[in-house]
């Protein structure tokens, strides 16, 4: 989904317009115009990215990007089977943050928020289409969070490594594992 969603975004950038979906954004933003760093942006493989000084890459592949004058704004699709639900943009808080921080760590202006895109089935039409119900959230976004999952995640890599817990589904996994030191 999320390819045929990006295709229709850039069929809309070619033509110079904002995709239906952002109408109550015209005037306010518009489509990243550098298709080029887009594309490398959106690869899974290489995403945007960010070394700190112990050499830890972090990187994350954006689904779009909007402009807002001389400020980058994070645009991410997510499908799902039913309707948003109030605390949806939650589960995708640290994804956000995420993103806002690898640009702003490149160099590029972002504002203090993203925009989450999210489609739903509406309802099915007599001849089997299905419709999709379109829900544009705003979300204030927090890079310093993002600084913050790294730095738990660079010391948990640079860590001993914890002891398995007889309470722990995975630590139960651990133990029976062949190619895991016991």
């Amino acid at each position: 989904m999320d390819r045929i969603l990006k295709v229709h975004f850039d069929t809309c950038r070619a033509k110079g317009v904002l995709p239906p979906e952002l109408a109550s954004l015209n005037g306010e933003v518009k489509l990243f115009d550098n298709m080029a760093l887009l594309d490398v942006w959106r690869n899974n493989f290489k995403g945007v990215r960010w070394t700190d000084e112990k050499n830890f890459v972090l990187s994350g592949a954006v689904d779009e990007i909007l402009q807002k004058g001389d400020k980058l704004v994070v645009l991410d699709f997510k499908t799902r089977g039913f309707p948003v639900k109030d605390d949806t943009a939650s589960y995708y808080q640290d994804q956000l943050d995420i993103y806002n921080f690898l640009l702003r760590k490149n160099g590029y202006k972002t504002e203090d928020y993203a925009y989450l895109l999210i489609y739903h089935p509406d309802k099915v039409c007599a001849n089997g289409d299905v419709v999709f119900h379109k829900d544009l959230k705003k979300v204030k976004t927090n890079p310093e969070n993002a600084n913050t999952i790294l730095e738990k995640a660079v010391s948990l890599l640079e860590g001993d490594m914890p002891a398995t817990d007889g309470e722990c589904g995975f630590c139960g996994w651990f133990g029976k594992c062949s190619v895991l030191p016991k």
